[in-house]
């Protein structure tokens, strides 16, 4: 049995607890993701201090600064859910908080790949020339957009629908 657009739904499960299980599962997934966005949102700021950055040019300073934004908005948006649940602690609106962190977590993944792209630009920037570390990142990028809209985007439409 399908339930909308929160996903399935088992057949034992009522409204209240398919809400209960898939916030636990959203919280699972930030998780995973917020440990390794903050770790890289403190290797940027970290970045900005080295010695050899100062002598670094235009490209490399907006590169990372726009880098360095993407990543604090990933975090932000990966810690919204617990201010969310706070806010909205025993107000019965848990149907809206799943749905509305499951947006912040979708928008927390795009700035995530944004930075992800950025970092590993600023790295390849100095051991390789600039246009051979551009096209590696747009291999980059492509591959990330494979594997996370692509790839999920095919099996979701091709998943065989009861009768």
């Amino acid at each position: 049995m399908r339930g909308g657009m929160l996903g399935y739904q088992r057949k034992d499960e009522d409204s209240g607890e398919r809400l209960d299980r898939h916030w636990n599962e959203l919280l699972q997934e930030l998780r995973l993701v917020q440990t390794g966005t903050q770790i890289l949102f403190a290797f940027l700021l970290g970045i900005a201090f080295q010695n050899r950055f100062g002598d670094t040019d235009d490209f490399t300073h907006i590169v990372y600064a726009c880098t360095l934004v993407a990543a604090a908005m990933a975090v932000a948006l990966f810690l919204a859910p617990v201010a969310f649940h706070r806010v909205l602690y025993r107000q019965g609106l848990r149907d809206r908080l799943v749905v509305i962190t499951d947006r912040l977590a979708r928008a927390g993944m795009a700035f995530l790949v944004v930075a992800i792209c950025g970092g590993v630009l600023i790295a390849l920037d100095v051991a390789l020339p600039r246009s051979v570390s551009i096209a590696i990142v747009a291999g980059v990028l492509l591959w990330f957009v494979t594997f996370w809209v692509v790839i999920p985007g095919w099996v979701r439409r091709s998943r065989k629908q009861p009768d």
